[in-house]
This record gives structure tokens, C-alpha cells and sequence, in this order.
């Protein structure tokens, strides 16, 4: 006997202003490019267009990596690539960790049997140089040195370049997490020397959630050719997925999945106004919003969980003031204005809100929506 079929309404989502941590608002020309006619994910067409998206990754990461391409998933996975594909079991990995991302990097380096020695640093902090080049002095073993560039749990912003000149000076390569960073802040792969980089589609891109653009240097492309063991993961393995990416001597495509057709017009669109925008004046509005949003908080009595020289401006950690329900307000927020920011993760839940000005939310629209809106709320 068959099942009743459930009455189900086709699904009309609201309206909101997404000012959390992610996903942020997406462009409308983005929305627009998903809707797009699908093609198969091996048409001629297609395939020209994947070429146009990496050539405009590159151009994001500024890097001239030819392997630079978008995982079909999102950013948890560009993590979990970069470490199935160039950590093997019994390697010694330094994993930097001042929130719950740094975490998640060693979750994934002990998952792969390899051993992970942890520089942590208090949350709200950077990561220390001095305390990792103390770690790497004292594991010369050491064949890697990850980091989170952007925390998004905590609002801090780490040095990756300097963190990238010492896994250079100490023989590892560089694993970075750029997931909140790539199109917010200053990020330069090559001339910082980073090896493996991956990112997500939702954060300061304003794409649609569920890809993960991703960049190995060759030095990354020479440890991974040289694994004594396969990659355990078949579908995060980058030696098959670059045969569907392509490589430069113009080889034909080999089938390896089934692409997300669509969420790749949308971020074809979205890295297309980037670089329209240019990455030096896409940082400089991102920074020029959270000016405005610092003054406005400001007089609210609201304080940043992250000293001045540290913080990210595409995501802002503030502390709740004493008295006030988080949840309660957060509610408010959402069902009220359609406005959305994001609760403290781990350590930090309850005691600080999380807003994102990110890629098209970073708008000074949306700043004085929420100072507007938040006001109001925390009268009540």
C-alpha cells in the first residue's frame, strides 16, 4: 500500500536581512544567474564557463595556482579536502586554535591518523607568532602549519602572513582557513606564500551556500602526488576532481560528479562583481562599514569582544550587555525587523552576538537597520 502524500504549500521564505555569521544576503543578479536554464555539467558551454570561474577564483585569492576550483560542497568540505589530500597518517600537523574552527582543524587532522600538536590562543585573541615558532622549534618533525586567517566564531582576524613566513622558514606547508575572509579582508596567496586555502560561497562572496572555492600551490600539488597512501575520501580526492576541472594542457574533462550546475552560475556572478568591484575597494567598503557600525554601537554602550587591532570588520563579536536576554533579543530581531545576527558559539555562547557585514550586506542600509532596530529592542 502506498503512503498518503503529505499537502504540502510550496515554500515562500521571508524576506530577511541576514546580518549573522552566514549565510549572508546574496546579490539579486545572483539569485537571477541560479535560475538560469540547467545544462549538463559536461556541455561545452558549461564546461567554458567553469574555466571563467576559475580564472575569476584566482583572481580572488590572487593566486596563479593552476589548481584553483570550487568543491561541489560547502566550506566544511574545502577543510576536509585540504586535509584528506595532503596529510597522511602519522604526520605531525601544528594546528593553531583560538576558536571553534581551529578546532575543527584538528578534529580533521587526528580523523586522518595523523598527529595534531595545538598553539592555542585565548578566544578574542590572534594566534600568537611567537608561540608558534616556538611549537615548530620544538616539533622539527612538523610537515604542516594550519590556521584559521578569519575566526568566524570569535570576530578575530589572525596574520597570515606571518604565519605563512614561518611554515616557509620551518619547512611545512601552510593549511588556511579563509572561509570568512576571501572578498572582506586583505588575502594574497601567492605573495604570502600559502600553499592550501579554501573558502565558502556564503560569506563576503554574497553567493548562495554550498560551494567551497579552494587553491593548492604546486609545492601542495607535489605532496599530494607524492601520498604512499590513498586519498581515503573518493569524492574530496583533487587528483580525480581536477580531471573534471581541467588542467592547462587543455586535456579533455573527465566525468567525476555531477556538478551543482546552478549554485555555479550563481558563483560565477557573484566572483564576476567582484571583480568588477575590485578587490581593493570590496575591502575598503567592508572596512568602511564597520566604522560606521563601531560609531553606532558605540553609543549604544555596546563593547567589541576583539581589541581594535585584531577584528574582523565583516564580522563584529560584541559583547551582550549585562541584563540582557540573548535569545530574547535575537527573537526580536528576526521576527520583528527580518533582521538576523548570530549567537556566541562554544565559550562565547550567551555572552556575545555575532554581525556580519559581508560582501552585498556589508551596506550602509543595513547598518542603520540594525542600529535602528536594536535600539528599539533593547528599550523594551
Amino acid at each position: 500500500m502506498l503512503l498518503v502524500p503529505p499537502q504540502v504549500a510550496p515554500f515562500q521564505p521571508p524576506r530577511r536581512t541576514l546580518l549573522g555569521p552566514g549565510p549572508s544576503d546574496v546579490y539579486p543578479s545572483v539569485l537571477a544567474a541560479q535560475a538560469k536554464p540547467t545544462l549538463g555539467h559536461l556541455d561545452p558551454l558549461f564546461v567554458g564557463m567553469m574555466d571563467e570561474v576559475k580564472a575569476l577564483l584566482q583572481y580572488a585569492f590572487q593566486t596563479r595556482n593552476e589548481m584553483t576550483l570550487a568543491v561541489s560542497a560547502p566550506g566544511s568540505a574545502g577543510m576536509e579536502a585540504c586535509f584528506v589530500n595532503l596529510v597522511e597518517a602519522g604526520e605531525t600537523v601544528i594546528v593553531c586554535r583560538n576558536g571553534v574552527f581551529g578546532e575543527r582543524m584538528r578534529q580533521n587532522v587526528e580523523r586522518v591518523g595523523a598527529h595534531a600538536v595545538v598553539v592555542d590562543a585565548e578566544w578574542g585573541k590572534p594566534v600568537d607568532p611567537q608561540a608558534v615558532e616556538a611549537a615548530l622549534q620544538a616539533h622539527p618533525q612538523a610537515r604542516f602549519l594550519a590556521f584559521v586567517h578569519a575566526e568566524t566564531s570569535t570576530g578575530v582576524r589572525s596574520d597570515a602572513q606571518a604565519l605563512c613566513a614561518l611554515a616557509k622558514q620551518y619547512g611545512c606547508l601552510s593549511i588556511v582557513d579563509a572561509v570568512t575572509a576571501l572578498g572582506g579582508i586583505e588575502l594574497r596567496v601567492d605573495d604570502w606564500g600559502i600553499d592550501a586555502v579554501y573558502s565558502g560561497s556564503q560569506k563576503c562572496l554574497s553567493c548562495v551556500p554550498g560551494l567551497a572555492p579552494l587553491s593548492f600551490s604546486p609545492a601542495a600539488v607535489e605532496k599530494l602526488k607524492a601520498r604512499k597512501t590513498p586519498v581515503q575520501s573518493w569524492f574530496l580526492d583533487q587528483t580525480l576532481v581536477m580531471g573534471y576541472w581541467g588542467n592547462a594542457n587543455g586535456s579533455k574533462r573527465s566525468y567525476h560528479h555531477t556538478a551543482p550546475v546552478n549554485a555555479l552560475y550563481a558563483l560565477h556572478e557573484s566572483l564576476r562583481l567582484l571583480a568588477a568591484e575590485g578587490l581593493e575597494h570590496a575591502w575598503a567598503r567592508h572596512a568602511q562599514q564597520h566604522q560606521l557600525l563601531l560609531a553606532g554601537l558605540t553609543e549604544l554602550g555596546i563593547e567589541f569582544l576583539v581589541e581594535e587591532s585584531g577584528r574582523l570588520p565583516q564580522l563584529n563579536a560584541v559583547r551582550i550587555p549585562a541584563g540582557v536576554d540573548d535569545a530574547a533579543v535575537r527573537t526580536a530581531l528576526l521576527n520583528d525587523y527580518n533582521l538576523e545576527i548570530g549567537a556566541g558559539l562554544g565559550a562565547l555562547a550567551g555572552k556575545a552576538w555575532r554581525i556580519g557585514l559581508m560582501g552585498y550586506g556589508a551596506r550602509r542600509e543595513n547598518v542603520a537597520l540594525l542600529l535602528q532596530a536594536l535600539a528599539e529592542v533593547l528599550r523594551r
